[in-house]
């Protein structure tokens, strides 16, 4: 039985069918090219200076690959969180210097906008100063810093070379050991930037973490099960930020109090005007239209983790 019949039964009062469908969804999606991504990060790790992960500041710390620590180890690293301006800003403070009592340096940013920006490469100056000082002494004053920026896909990294660049597609030049997929670009005076394909991990083992990465568009849409995935993005939105999501939708903010997934997407879509023949609310399209107004921000600045204490 598909699993959008599972949902409908749930709202017409199937109890069980509820829990089940309150449960975070299963996502699982490693296509064969990221585990060639993967092993590509290895080969030209040796080839930078630092690495700039690009995380999505909705979800700090669904975005960010675990993996991705294991390979690069020590290599200096500063983090970008991109898509600030859809973000909850207290919660990108919090998660800013959650990261700095980690030793890690990130800053808030904008890739399309290109809001923040201006801060990337100073901060990369300031993180390998100390490298730079080795250099000039020892009569490389020319040298030029070399960067990988990596993130899992649909994360903001093409942005950030357009918006770095100024659009710039082509190669600084074809170096010996860049494996095919990557590319080198300038991206000012004395920064030359190594883009690296998306990579997500083999499995997540928290089921929330592949939820999350699936509610901002890491994860293809047409693996999954839209209405499903729009019903418990409705639940969570409904806990954390019911205010903004009765705004978008004008909805009573009082009323939405324990209803359930699906019954969001009914009410969301009578809302619109959503209607099929017979009068019966088209969910799929209120599915569509949540998710969609989730992505570009058109609910209100939501971080959907936190920062938790311990």
């Amino acid at each position: 039985m598909p699993a959008t019949d599972n949902i409908k039964k749930a709202a017409a009062g199937g109890k069980d069918r509820y829990v089940k469908m309150s449960e975070a969804m299963p996502v699982q999606w490693y296509p064969g090219h990221m585990a060639k991504t993967k092993r590509n990060i290895e080969k030209n790790l040796k080839l930078v200076d630092a690495v700039a992960e690009i995380v999505d500041a909705r979800i700090p710390k669904s975005s960010r690959n675990p993996v991705l620590g294991s390979i690069i180890r020590n290599k200096p690293r500063v983090i970008l969180m991109n898509k600030c301006d859809m973000a909850d800003p207290d919660k990108t403070s919090r998660w800013i210097a959650f990261y700095r009592g980690r030793g890690i340096r990130a800053i808030p940013v904008d890739c399309r906008s290109g809001k923040g920006l201006n801060a990337f490469m100073p901060l990369l100056k300031d993180v390998l100063k100390e490298q730079t000082a080795s250099w000039r002494a020892k009569g490389m004053e020319g040298r030029k810093i070399r960067v990988m920026a990596a993130g899992v896909p649909n994360v903001g990294k093409s942005s950030l070379i357009n918006r770095l660049t100024g659009g710039a597609k082509a190669a600084v030049e074809n170096r010996p050991g860049v494996t095919r997929g990557s590319q080198w670009f300038s991206i000012g005076n004395g920064f030359e930037l190594l883009d690296t394909p998306g990579v997500l991990w083999p499995k997540f083992d928290d089921r929330n973490v592949g939820e999350k990465l699936a509610f901002t568009g890491a994860v293809k849409d047409d693996v999954l099960d839209t209405e499903q995935l729009a019903c418990r993005l409705s639940e969570l939105l409904r806990t954390e930020y019911p205010a903004l999501l009765a705004a978008r939708y004008k909805l009573d903010a009082g009323s939405i109090t324990g209803l359930s997934g699906y019954e969001m997407l009914e009410l969301i879509g009578r809302k619109r005007g959503m209607l099929v023949s017979g009068g019966e609310t088209d969910t799929l399209r209120a599915a569509n239209t949540l998710l969609e107004e989730f992505r570009t921000g058109k609910i209100g600045r939501i971080t959907l983790e936190q920062v938790k204490n311990g």
